[in-house]
């Protein structure tokens, strides 16, 4: 496969490829008479399973000298040790994947809708979105769905969280909140997520989307006065970047904005960086700001909220 076609079969950007063969001789492609990269079929299935791994918060580094039966044995190991992923209330999933691989929209919408009308919408994200997108990546280092079927199943969600949220009416009420993500850091689901959480508890919310500048992240927190910036890591986002980004950006901010960092990137060294908050488990968000609420508002504002 040319290096497009393997970035289109793993999800890992042709950047990230070339700098993975220049730091740990892997993957070393072999070369076309015009120069251009091929990979073997080894290579990617191989790939498959290192960007799983690190999605799941393994570091490139300890993986790419792996072989494909040693990475095998890993994802067996991580999925016998970790907790059940089977969305809370019977949820076939079997059914789910058969609805992404056929791209059934009607299917999926209906299965949101369901659950939105018998859980809440904060349920309806940590009892079934949450578990479904580990599902899904299981189902897609299996081999069972490509990238294709992970993308239209990604833009499914996004399309119902978001028209959920638009016809969702609550007074809103402090704190205001920037959602945003790092550069190059890409993925968008999980600010969603997060802000269909804190909207559903009457915050204020205003997403700008993934990989913002950190200038600009510092100008529209200032603009839109904003009480806490929300910054969502992937577990491939590098940890010294990372921690590089959210101490400029700290000391760029008044003391009086708090950063909330969460997401399977969203290591604990983050949380020593003064005036930064770790968020784990997204359930916890509306306890997060509910601690929020009664460190910075007044008594009776914090009752009339409950």
């Amino acid at each position: 496969m040319t290096i497009s076609a393997v970035e289109r079969e793993t999800g890992l950007p042709k950047d990230t490829l070339r700098v993975w063969e220049r730091r740990y001789g892997f993957p070393l492609p072999v070369r076309d008479e015009s120069g251009e990269r091929l990979y073997t079929p080894e290579d990617v299935n191989r790939l498959r399973l290192i960007r799983r791994l690190i999605d799941q918060g393994w570091r490139p580094g300890k993986l790419l000298a792996a072989s494909e039966a040693e990475l095998q044995r890993i994802v067996e190991a991580e999925r016998g040790a970790g907790a059940p992923v089977t969305p809370d209330g019977g949820v076939p999933t079997d059914e789910v994947l058969a609805a992404i691989r056929r791209h059934d929209v009607p299917a999926l919408r209906d299965l949101f809708q369901r659950s939105l009308l018998e859980r809440g919408l904060q349920a309806l994200v940590s009892d079934l979105v949450a578990p479904l997108n580990v599902v899904i990546g299981e189902a897609w280092i299996r081999g069972e769905l490509g990238v294709p079927e992970e993308h239209f199943y990604t833009e499914q969600v996004q399309s119902f969280l978001r028209g959920t949220l638009a016809s969702y009416t609550r007074p809103a009420a402090p704190p205001r909140v920037l959602l945003t993500t790092l550069p190059e850091e890409e993925h968008g689901l999980g600010l969603l997520m997060v802000e269909v959480m804190l909207a559903s508890e009457g915050a204020q919310c205003c997403s700008l989307g993934p990989r913002m500048p950190l200038t600009d992240i510092r100008t529209s927190a200032l603009t839109s006065a904003a009480d806490i910036v929300a910054l969502s890591f992937s577990a491939a986002y590098p940890l010294r970047q990372a921690l590089a980004g959210v101490r400029t950006l700290r000391e760029s901010l008044p003391d009086t904005v708090d950063i909330w960092v969460g997401g399977a990137g969203a290591h604990e060294r983050l949380a020593g960086i003064p005036g930064v908050s770790v968020i784990g488990a997204i359930r916890t968000v509306p306890d997060a700001l509910a601690e929020w609420r009664a460190a910075r508002l007044p008594t009776a504002s914090v009752a009339a909220l409950n």
